[in-house]
């Protein structure tokens, strides 16, 4: 068998892989929206309030909510000493330019 029709083949498996994977992705729309208006509905009957992303630090626990000065409380110059604090982008506050 020559590599080209290894190669050829190999491509169209994937156009057929891609294919199937967006089929895929569009089964599922109805039943992933009543799940999410269903927990939308749990969230605002127990009155809960922003998602909690890590229990870590309290600067990564609520992005929202975070003092600006928090992630260095022990000195500015301080290193991070959290794994969820590398993952969490500051709050759009500090990055919007007055």
């Amino acid at each position: 068998m020559r590599k080209s029709t290894i190669f050829f083949s190999f491509i169209a498996f994937c156009c057929l892989l891609l294919a199937a994977l967006i089929f895929h992705q569009n089964r599922g729309r109805a039943e992933e929206r009543a799940i999410i208006a269903a927990n939308a509905r749990l969230a605002k009957s127990l009155m809960l309030t922003d998602l909690c992303l890590f229990t870590e630090a309290r600067y990564t626990r609520n992005p929202s909510l975070t003092d600006t000065h928090s992630a260095f409380q022990d000195h500015p110059l301080a290193i991070e000493h959290f794994p969820s604090g590398s993952l969490v982008a500051p709050p759009r506050i500090l990055s919007e330019s007055p």
